[in-house]
């Protein structure tokens, strides 16, 4: 079980994401207002909590949203889970689809820091059931 720290959305992409409070998960879409959501595999993006810190440790002045990632959630470690694995919170059912992702422009964490986690760390789900999620919400893996 982990406990979802940050939601972030951005209304376009290549930009980093601000933190809500609350979002809206949308069944086959994503994020309601987030400019990732579509009828495709990478709907949502998650990131553990602890890669953050691990990251901020090592002197980078990161926020939530920096790395694009819509969920930040604290005591899961996204890399460890399969492809296949199904991620609850509140009423909505994730289903994680691609584990990191291959960079074709160096992000401007990178351009700072010469390092991002989110191609190694970072996970990408869909939407099997929506609901509305909230900061502070426990997220079960099934």
């Amino acid at each position: 079980m982990g406990t979802i720290k940050a939601i972030c959305i951005s209304d376009r992409r290549g930009i980093q994401k601000r933190p809500v409070d609350r979002a809206e998960l949308i069944q086959d879409f994503g994020i309601e207002n987030d400019a990732h959501a579509g009828k495709w595999h990478r709907q949502v993006s998650l990131l553990s909590y602890q890669r953050i810190e691990e990251f901020r440790a090592r002197g980078a002045q990161v926020d939530f949203g920096a790395f694009g990632e819509n969920l930040v959630v604290d005591g899961v470690d996204f890399r460890s889970l399969p492809v296949g694995t199904v991620l609850r919170v509140g009423s909505a059912v994730l289903q994680m689809t691609q584990i990191g992702k291959e960079c074709h422009q160096r992000c401007a964490i990178y351009q700072q820091v010469g390092d991002c986690i989110m191609p190694r760390e970072g996970v990408f789900a869909c939407v099997l059931e929506g609901g509305e999620i909230r900061v502070g919400d426990e997220m079960y893996v099934e």
